[in-house]
């Protein structure tokens, strides 16, 4: 995944401040497997700003801005973000009474022009800042994601910490660096080991103990096993020789349901992983490889909600799953979505691979919105 890195101020282009939140975040992204491929300083200008932004969204999947969230009329990230997406700026009721309550804690008024830092546009939500005045945004918008954070760098810190980053996560998943950072001093262990090792379809934890029979290694095992499952969550779905394919095969047979797909633009990629599995195929009604035009589901635009539910509906199963490709500003994209029953789930495919790569991520993506969609109904 592709990332870089926007530090805005004027100050710094003078030399009064040397740019070390850059630093940091370079490290920081590095930690959680995105690529920083571009780092850039701009000063508090609005049209250089924004052509900054506009940059960075068409070659980089994530932005992280720090600087120009302040009051004065020289702080400009929020105008200038607005004005790169093409959304206006109003305020936010809920933000100003926080910004209001912030300075009554404080025995200070607040001057009117601090109301520019309860703003927000449509595409933005506030991140909470504990330290200051200044609430960071997350944006998300044609497949980029957008965090701005304040410049200053103990409040950006404990943004970063506690929200910018755990969202981040929450959107890539847990690639391998991240898994090992989760398990702790779990990895250090002499007996039991524990190893992380990346597959296609996740990251394998391995955990191995030696002792002089079966039963005393296993008795090893069970307290590590339950401190890594613990430490990894709801980020865990499976043991052992389990798959994607077969955990959906299984909850698909416990309910009784069937299960129907359609693509657009992914070539039959979701279709080969639903069929590899044997379990998987024989809850499988069939799936459909949506042409230009929309045929044969009438779907034109390539909507992968309305694909899996018109999947869904063609063939009478109980689950529809779809999966989409596209570009957004020239690079690939993928999106997904799932059906059961009429509820609709979707995500977006934001990996940074050649088309073929890219089509087989986005089918094995789908099958874990599936997994997920089926266990919360079962």
């Amino acid at each position: 995944m592709r990332g870089e890195i926007v530090s805005v101020g004027t100050e710094m282009l003078l030399g009064m401040i040397v740019d070390t939140n850059a630093q940091y975040l370079t490290q920081q992204l590095a930690d959680i497997g995105i690529d920083v491929f571009w780092i850039s300083q701009v000063g508090d200008n609005l049209e250089r700003v924004v052509e900054i932004i506009n940059r960075g969204r068409s070659r980089s999947d994530v932005v992280i801005m720090t600087g120009g969230l302040g009051p004065t009329e020289d702080d400009l990230t929020r105008e200038s973000i607005g004005a790169a997406i093409g959304e206006e700026l109003v305020v936010d009721p809920g933000l100003e009474i926080w910004l209001r309550d912030s300075f009554a804690r404080r025995n200070r008024p607040m001057p009117e022009r601090n109301l520019k830092q309860a703003t927000l546009i449509p595409s933005a939500t506030s991140i909470p800042n504990p330290l200051g005045t200044a609430p960071g945004w997350w944006v998300e918008h044609d497949g980029t994601i957008i965090a701005a954070m304040p410049g200053v760098p103990a409040e950006m810190r404990v943004m970063w910490e506690h929200e910018v980053r755990p969202r981040l996560r929450d959107v890539l998943g847990l690639g391998e660096a991240a898994v090992e950072e989760a398990l702790g001093e779990l990895i250090h262990g002499a007996n039991p080991t524990v190893a992380t090792y990346a597959k296609a379809d996740g990251v394998q934890v391995r955990l191995s103990a030696k002792a002089v029979d079966e039963a005393t290694a296993r008795a090893l095992l069970a307290p590590v096993v339950e401190q890594a499952e613990r430490a990894l969550g709801a980020w865990v779905y499976g043991r052992d020789e389990e798959t994607l394919a077969g955990i959906a095969a299984g909850l698909l047979q416990e309910l009784g349901w069937a299960l129907a797909s359609a693509e657009f633009g992914t070539a039959g990629a979701l279709a080969n992983e639903i069929t590899n599995d044997d379990a998987l195929s024989t809850a499988y009604r069939g799936g459909f490889v949506v042409a230009a035009d929309g045929g044969p589901l009438g779907v034109a635009d390539g909507d992968p909600s309305a694909l899996a539910s018109a999947a869904r509906l063609r063939t009478g199963a109980e689950v529809g799953l779809a999966t989409a490709m596209g570009t957004i500003e020239g690079r690939p994209s993928g999106s997904i979505a799932v059906d059961v029953r009429g509820k609709v789930q979707t995500e977006s495919s934001r990996w940074n691979f050649a088309i073929p790569e890219l089509r087989r991520r986005v089918a094995i993506e789908a099958l874990a919105l599936l997994v997920k969609a089926l266990r919360e109904v079962h």
